[in-house]
C-alpha cells in the first residue's frame, strides 16, 4: 500500500494562508508609512532613506526589541486580535522614546501555530495603528507558523524598533540635577507586565472568569485585562520639544521604583510620594484576591503610573499643561535629593491616596 508523498502543507504549514495573511494586512501597514520609507510589503527587506539624518549635526540611533508576555493568552482566549498591537508597539517604542529619541521604524514577528489569515492580519492592524501613534513605520515583518509547538489558536508577538536623536539633545542621568521634579503619567491600566501574576491571581486562585462581570471595574474582567497599552512616544517628544526635560523612565517590568532607579545617577535619589495618585481598581483586585503583598504588587506592575518624566522645578508648570493639552493625566509625584555617601536609587513613601 503506497503512501501520499509528505509536503510542507501536511507537515502542518500553509504557505497559501500565510499569503493572504499579507495580502490583508497590506492596507494597515501602508498607513503607517512615511516619506522616508522605500518599496511596500512583501520585499525581503524593509528599507528607509538614511538621508533624513541628514539634518542632524551627530545623529545617535536608539532601537529597542520586546514582546507583550502572557497578555496574548488573554487576546486568544477573547478572541480579541486588534488591540494587541497596541501594545507591542508601545513595549517598544516607549522604551526608544526615553532617550529623546524620535521613533522611525519598526518590525514585528508573529508566530502561530497555525496561519488564520484573518487574525494575523488583526494583529497587524494592531500594530499598525500603534505605529501611527507612535509616529513610525512599519517597514516590515514575518509571520512564522510553527505547528506541533504551538496549538492551532495559540501566537505569540515580538517587535524591534528604530529612533533617532541628536547627540546633544541626548536625555538621561547626566543631565539629573538636586531639586528636580518627578512628573508621574498616568497609565490606562496593567500595561502588558505583570500578567503572569495577574494571570495565577485571578484565575486560578480566585476563579474568576474573563466574561465576569466586576463592579469596581465598571466593564467585564476581560476588557479590563486587554486594555490597550498607552502610547507615550508623541507625548514625550511634545514635552521635550515645549520645555526643558532631564530624563524619562518607563515604568515595565519591575515596577515604578526599579524602573526609575535606572536613569538615577549615583549620588542623587528619587522619592515618590504613593499619597499623589489612587491605582486603580484592578491594581487592588488583584492585591485582594492573591492577598499579595504591597511591596510585590509595586515590583510586578505599575500601579497606575506608566511613564515618568524628570523635569526642573522651573519647568513643571508648562510641563504639566503641554500633558493635559495632549490628554495625558500627570502629576508631580516626587523630587530628586543628594543623599551624598548614602545608598541611591528610587524609593515609593507614604500611603495610596483614596
Amino acid at each position: 500500500m503506497s503512501e501520499t508523498g509528505a509536503s510542507y502543507a501536511s507537515a502542518g504549514v500553509d504557505i497559501e494562508a500565510g499569503d493572504r495573511a499579507v495580502e490583508l494586512m497590506k492596507e494597515w501597514v501602508k498607513k503607517t508609512q512615511r516619506p522616508e520609507v522605500l518599496g511596500g510589503l512583501g520585499g525581503f527587506a524593509g528599507l528607509f532613506d538614511a538621508s533624513a539624518l541628514k539634518k542632524y549635526e551627530r545623529p545617535l540611533l536608539a532601537s529597542a526589541t520586546d514582546g507583550v508576555g502572557t497578555k496574548v493568552d488573554i487576546a486568544r482566549q477573547l478572541g480579541v486580535y486588534d488591540t494587541i498591537g497596541h501594545d507591542l508597539v508601545a513595549m517598544v517604542m516607549d522604551d526608544i522614546v526615553v532617550c529623546g529619541a524620535e521613533p522611525l521604524f519598526m518590525t514585528d514577528y508573529i508566530c502561530v501555530g497555525k496561519v488564520h489569515p484573518e487574525r494575523v492580519a488583526a494583529i497587524v492592524k494592531g500594530i499598525a495603528e500603534g505605529c501611527v501613534l507612535a509616529g513610525c513605520a512599519l517597514v516590515g515583518g514575518e509571520t512564522a507558523e510553527h505547528p506541533g509547538l504551538l496549538g492551532p489558536d495559540d501566537f505569540d508577538v515580538a517587535g524591534a524598533g528604530t529612533g533617532v536623536v541628536e547627540y546633544d539633545n541626548l536625555l538621561g542621568p547626566d543631565r539629573i540635577r538636586t531639586g528636580d521634579a518627578v512628573i508621574a503619567m498616568a497609565s490606562s491600566g496593567l500595561h502588558s507586565n505583570g500578567y503572569s501574576l495577574v494571570r495565577h491571581v485571578l484565575f486560578d486562585r480566585a476563579g474568576m472568569a474573563l466574561d465576569q462581570q466586576v463592579d469596581e471595574l465598571g466593564r467585564t474582567l476581560g476588557e479590563e485585562l486587554l486594555e490597550p497599552t498607552k502610547i507615550y512616544s508623541l507625548d514625550c517628544l511634545s514635552l521635550t520639544s515645549t520645555t526643558q526635560v532631564h530624563a524619562y523612565s518607563h515604568i515595565t517590568g519591575g515596577g515604578l521604583a526599579a524602573n526609575l532607579a535606572r536613569v538615577i545617577p549615583d549620588g542623587l535619589h528619587a522619592t515618590v510620594d504613593r499619597s499623589t495618585w489612587a491605582p486603580g481598581a484592578i491594581f487592588d483586585l488583584v492585591g485582594k484576591a492573591g492577598s499579595v503583598e504591597r511591596l510585590e504588587l509595586e515590583k510586578t506592575l505599575n500601579m497606575g503610573v506608566g511613564m515618568m518624566a524628570i523635569v526642573p522645578q522651573e519647568s513643571v508648570d508648562v510641563a504639566l499643561a503641554t500633558l493635559a493639552d495632549r490628554g495625558v493625566e500627570s502629576w508631580v509625584a516626587g523630587e530628586i535629593t543628594d543623599r551624598g555617601d548614602h545608598a541611591t536609587g528610587a524609593e515609593l513613601t507614604g500611603d495610596y491616596a483614596k
